[in-house]
């Protein structure tokens, strides 16, 4: 066994500054061998060969930059080659590009021939005007008022007399003085307009405009960069790196056999080659797995800040006598303000790693007045078991390599097969619930049952359905483990109805098992007994198999069905009928369901807790507590009429108190008596001592029905506790009247 192992890197990274020379020649670049797909967005690419003359080059578009010195890899056999450095010019982003080349800081404003201008100032330059070259210091950069044209006489006499609206020179109405302080000293000015050519003469200040020009435009990120491998030996090595790509997608084309659940299926990859470098003979993998890649960025420099300290004293950096005298500095007895200084800074740290998910916040959900579901009390079946096992894989990612290696163009797509394997298939015809006889809607889907048979995982995508007649549908394919089925359906099966049995009538039945009392909840166990009758009509000349998805619990028993199936995918059951070539005939199923039925304590009413404790299953004790609380319950109805009486009778009073003061309001100080005296006051006055009173009667018996809400809660626990001897039911109390 070869073993690979990591190259001992003796310089990790360097980098050439912005004004390095750039190479004329051509680096070699070390041949594309393998490159790796993942469903991530991301790609693998590996290069082999020799490291010729001890440097060879990585093409890398500058926006794959960071991906490429965040990941690369170096790796040869038994480590005999060493790498001293991997090279590249500095990436410069729009910030830094502008900064040095004096342009202004805002990234996203249009960069005018003005800013360029007033970049150069204090920098020689040469510029070229009415074919003369002048030397100099750009000193400053002004706006230019236009040239007017002379009106013509014949022009005027066109206009009828009228002096025409000014025209001016091309070019000069949106023009600029240069001023240029010349190599003898002399000061001239010149017409922008009338410039030819201007450069700056220091190559390093010409490199970082040429550098900010790459670095703002729109196709900064497509440039190609080169990283230059160093190594101190010619050894063969493998360079890996990982970069942007196309995701991967995957189309398959299942063939069935008739009669049989023998089938094949063919999956093909649609792959991309979106870099400017074509592929020869290239080993290609699909990698069917999402392994975690984040963007990070590490090619362009960067710099952190620094606080500014300042001394104990303000000095200027500009002399107090420079342009002005002691005595222009008094003037008229200036003020002089003093100004407080000081210094800080701080930093912030970002979080780096995968993606992190924020729990959703617990609501607490107000309970419907009677609510069901599956029983956790009782069982009686479980149709989930039906199902076969789930599907493995081995490792966190699977791969299909292509059997041919690859020819691809830049910027080119193919369609390749990546895997033919036998798989098992079930033909079917599916039915999501009967239709209604004479409706029209009673005809099934045709569909399969496939299982993954293979040793590999198959990628989710869409897939064409072949028989012995030519295609048959489309559909899509889940992600599907080894051993994993999938039901899929891809068309109208107009041979085969299912409908329900319109003389057949059944009412169901229910079977109480337990009660119990939670938490405030009533809860009652039962199962639910319940038949159905379909009229089956299979006008095919071969035999079909029925399935019929059937909306009830795991915890259930089905009778009548040829064979039973279940669903992983949406968690239901499934009633196979065996349906022979042109036939027609009732199928039966009888269903029970272990059930249960939830009432919160402030929707339990008399009637039904009456009709609950009649129930023949309950045993003597349970049925003496509910007859207990049964007693308690008309209590609490009475203590709640009489609360909604006393609701109602303090409305009343609201209602009279506005209207009187409506009335008052109206009379304002006309009605001449002292406020003692008017009447309508002491109404009111009456009306208020009432409606306290009243309020007072509602709180009263808010805590009455509370208090027997609490007693009828108390009754109700001891359900399912060793039944005490049965107590006598409690008298009626008397109710606060209003």
């Amino acid at each position: 066994m070869r073993w690979i192992s990591l190259v001992v890197v003796g310089v990790a990274l360097s980098s050439m500054g912005c004004a390095a020379e750039q190479k004329s020649a051509a680096q070699p670049v070390l041949p594309l061998t393998t490159v790796r797909l993942y469903e991530t967005g991301v790609g693998y690419f590996e290069r082999a060969g020799t490291l010729e003359g001890g440097t060879d080059t990585l093409p890398v578009p500058a926006s794959h930059v960071d991906d490429a010195l965040k990941t690369l890899i170096v790796m040869t056999d038994g480590g005999k080659a060493q790498v001293s450095a991997v090279e590249f010019d500095s990436v410069m982003s729009r910030g830094l590009a502008r900064s040095l080349a004096a342009l202004p800081l805002e990234s996203d404003t249009p960069v005018t021939y003005e800013d360029v201008l007033n970049s150069l100032k204090g920098v020689e330059l040469e510029l070229v005007s009415a074919d003369k070259k002048v030397r100099g210091k750009l000193v400053e950069v002004t706006k230019a008022p236009p040239v007017p044209l002379e009106v013509l006489e014949e022009e005027a006499k066109q206009e009828g007399g009228k002096v025409p609206k000014p025209r001016y020179l091309p070019d000069t109405e949106n023009d600029h003085y240069l001023t240029l302080l010349s190599e003898d000293g002399t000061l001239r000015r010149f017409r922008a307009s009338q410039v030819s050519s201007l450069r700056p003469t220091d190559p390093i200040l010409a490199n970082r405009l040429g550098s900010a020009a790459g670095a703002l435009s729109g196709r900064a990120a497509q440039i190609q960069r080169g990283l230059r491998v160093l190594a101190t030996e010619s050894v063969p090595v493998r360079l890996g790196y990982i970069a942007e790509t196309p995701v991967w997608r995957s189309t398959y084309r299942l063939v069935l056999e008739p009669g049989s659940r023998d089938a094949r299926i063919q999956g093909w990859a649609l792959i991309h080659n979106d870099t400017d470098e074509r592929w020869r003979d290239v080993q290609v993998e699909l990698v069917n797995g999402r392994p975690d890649s984040f963007l990070f960025p590490l090619s362009a420099p960067r710099y952190s800040r620094r606080p500014l300290a300042e001394p104990p004293e303000k000095l200027s950096t500009v002399p107090q006598l420079a342009d002005q005298t002691p005595d222009q500095i008094w003037g008229d007895n200036i003020e002089t303000t003093s100004t407080s200084s000081g210094y800080g800074y701080g930093s912030g740290y970002g979080r780096l790693g995968g993606s992190h998910r924020t729990r959703a916040p617990k609501v607490r959900m107000g309970m419907a007045s009677v609510t069901g579901g599956e029983s956790d009390e009782i069982s009686i079946g479980n149709l989930a078991e039906v199902a076969q096992s789930t599907g493995v894989e081995a490792g966190a990612l699977f791969s299909y390599r292509l059997a041919n290696k690859l020819q691809l163009r830049a910027h080119g797509s193919a369609l390749v097969p990546f895997t033919s394997q036998a798989v098992e298939a079930r033909r079917l015809t599916w039915f999501d619930s009967p239709g209604s006889a004479g409706s029209g809607s009673s005809y099934g889907r045709s569909g399969v049952r496939l299982t993954n048979t293979s040793g590999q995982t198959l990628p989710a995508g869409p897939v064409s359905i072949y028989e012995k007649t030519g295609f048959s549908g489309e559909t899509g394919i889940p992600r599907l483990k080894p051993k994993e089925r999938a039901f899929m359906n891809f068309g109208v099966d107009l041979d085969v109805e299912l409908e329900y049995d319109p003389d057949f009538r059944a009412k169901p039945v229910e079977e109480l098992k337990k009660v119990r009392f939670e938490e405030g909840v009533m809860i009652e166990h039962y199962v639910l007994r319940a038949e159905a009758a379909y009229m089956l009509t299979n006008r095919s000349g071969a035999p079909r198999d029925v399935y019929l998805v059937l909306d009830i619990v795991k915890n259930s028993k089905v009778q009548g069905a040829d064979e039973l199936d279940y669903d992983l995918d949406t968690n239901k059951p499934l009633a196979v009928f065996a349906a022979k070539a042109k036939s027609r005939g009732q199928r039966k199923l009888v269903i029970e369901q272990a059930l249960q039925r939830r009432t919160p304590l402030y929707s339990l009413n008399v009637e039904a807790m009456k009709e609950l404790a009649k129930k023949p299953e309950l045993t003597d004790g349970e049925r003496k507590i509910l007859g207990e609380a049964v007693a308690l319950l008309e209590v609490v109805e009475k203590a709640n009429t009489a609360l909604a009486d006393a609701n109602k009778e303090v409305e009343r009073i609201q209602g009279d108190l506005e209207r009187m003061r409506e009335h008052l309001k109206a009379l304002g100080d006309k009605s001449g008596s002292p406020a003692g005296a008017n009447p309508i006051v002491t109404r009111i006055l009456e009306l208020e001592d009432r409606l306290s009173k009243q309020r007072r009667q509602v709180e009263t018996l808010e805590e009455a029905l509370k208090d027997k809400r609490a007693d009828v809660k108390k009754k109700l626990e001891t359900l399912g506790e060793d039944t005490p001897p049965a107590s006598p039911a409690p008298a009626a109390q008397p109710v606060p009247k209003p």
